[in-house]
């Protein structure tokens, strides 16, 4: 008796297990012949030619120089094709939202913007989001079933693995709001959250440090608060709390009260608000935010280049142990107060560099952002590709069939 016609397919055109082994070597985007590919992995050619056969069909992995064969021997170079799929990122600020659509190679292809208050909650602001996805999409000439993974950045503590925000300081009414199923609604794809710091680490490697595995960004705002890379990787810590640097009791802090319920924080002292408070008892102004700080250093303004100074070796004290302990090669300085220039850098060397250990300080680059406010929406959509293009995605996709 003969077998059944679905069994007769799965036995003669099964799908090529362990494709992501060989996607993984194309997805630098170098191109790569059959042989290198099996002198790589150790493999007979017919299996890389199996497995390379599923990735073009998942349209994963194309010819090198995009022509497809036109009869008789079929092109020996491939590499990744960054147009297979379009990811999201979004940088979802305390007032501002910035969005972006990009291919798989991070290049973007479309991007929006709006002055978005987080505190309107999180049906609103994601509601526009949604929207915002679709019209980028129309845009991009692109169909939903092109999307691939969506990245999105809060100005708040997230929980990684749900996607979830834990009782966020400024965003009322986001507390473990299920912000993966909102957005899923519409677009039924994987959706990827974590703080803004983080994804501004990210953004930051990504753009202008690929090759530095170890890094920290810093960024100074309303609070303070550093992502950490090591050994390659983005630290989240247990509870994605790691990086919390605004709420480390420092010395000169004393009983100062800060938000977060305790007293001495560095954010109480070196925060963008703190920094106006101590900015009006020096000369009698009534300031009440970082900004109108920095442009008081841009005009030149003594006494406020003497407290951007003086935050920069607030934070330089805390770092200076961070230094220690993780060792980084870069330390990158962004957020608002980081326009400051030079000044608030300068604060941080100070301290840095004279209470870390010689050996770690070394060869360490404390330096500002280059990518400024595109870091965060950069980061949102490198983790998305990430997660799209990591192994696990495409051994499953290889499974489910194109």
């Amino acid at each position: 008796m003969g077998e059944p016609a679905a069994t007769q397919a799965l036995r003669v055109s099964p799908p090529a297990p362990g494709a992501s082994e060989i996607f993984q070597l194309l997805r630098d985007g170098q191109p790569r012949t059959r042989a290198e590919l099996a002198q790589l992995t150790g493999l007979a050619r017919s299996t890389v030619a199996s497995r390379v056969d599923t990735l073009m069909e998942l349209g994963f992995v194309a010819p090198y120089g995009g022509a497809a064969s036109t009869g008789g021997r079929p092109p020996s170079l491939f590499a990744l094709n960054p147009a297979a799929r379009v990811v999201i990122g979004a940088d979802l600020g305390a007032t501002h939202a910035l969005v972006v659509l990009s291919d798989l190679a991070g290049t973007e292809l479309g991007s929006e913007r709006a002055v978005l208050d987080i505190s309107e909650g999180p049906d609103v602001v994601l509601g526009w989001l949604v929207e915002a996805i679709s019209r980028l999409l129309v845009a991009g000439e692109r169909s939903p079933g092109d999307l691939a993974a969506i990245g999105i950045g809060l100005p708040g503590p997230v929980e990684h693995d749900t996607g979830r925000p834990i009782n966020p300081p400024i965003m009322p009414g986001w507390d473990r709001f299920d912000v993966p199923g909102l957005v899923q609604r519409a677009y039924p794809v994987p959706v990827l959250v974590d703080n803004d710091v983080n994804i501004m680490a990210l953004g930051e490697q990504n753009a202008h440090w690929r090759d530095t595995g170890d890094l920290m960004f810093i960024k100074v705002a309303t609070g303070i608060g550093a992502g950490i890379i090591s050994g390659g990787t983005l630290q989240r810590g247990a509870q994605g709390t790691a990086g919390d640097l605004g709420h480390v009791r420092i010395l000169r802090g004393g009983e100062l009260p800060c938000r977060c319920g305790n007293t001495g924080c560095l954010e109480a002292v070196a925060g963008g608000p703190a920094l106006a408070a101590a900015l009006s008892a020096v000369t009698g102004s009534r300031l009440s935010s970082g900004g109108e700080v920095i442009s008081l250093v841009r005009a030149g303004d003594a006494a406020a280049i003497q407290v951007i100074r003086q935050a920069g070796r607030d934070i330089g004290d805390v770092l200076a142990t961070c230094v220690n302990l993780i060792n980084p090669s870069v330390i990158v300085v962004g957020g608002i107060m980081a326009s400051a220039g030079e000044h608030l850098l300068a604060g941080i060397r100070e301290v840095v560099y004279r209470r870390s250990l010689p050996l770690a300080t070394e060869h360490l680059r404390i330096v500002p952002s280059v990518s400024g406010e595109r870091a965060g929406v950069s980061g949102a959509a490198a983790m998305a590709i990430a997660h799209v293009l990591s192994p696990e995605s495409i051994e499953a996709a290889t499974l489910s069939g194109p």
